[in-house]
């Protein structure tokens, strides 16, 4: 499972843990998760996220 930071405001999408508030399922691959999902954080699209190393 990878991790995607996003670069406006820091906040990690970690596949492992999905988004389930926004209905992303713990497990969802990133090139899984909708286009048209945003930063929860900043509201910013998917192309302003890059894949982080995980710890």
């Amino acid at each position: 499972m990878k991790k995607y930071q996003c670069l406006v405001c820091g906040y990690v999408y970690d596949e492992a843990a999905g988004v389930p508030e926004d209905g992303i399922a713990p497990g969802v691959k990133w090139e899984d998760v909708p286009e048209e999902w945003e930063c929860p954080e900043c509201g910013v699209s998917k192309a302003d996220f890059e894949m982080i190393e995980a710890e």
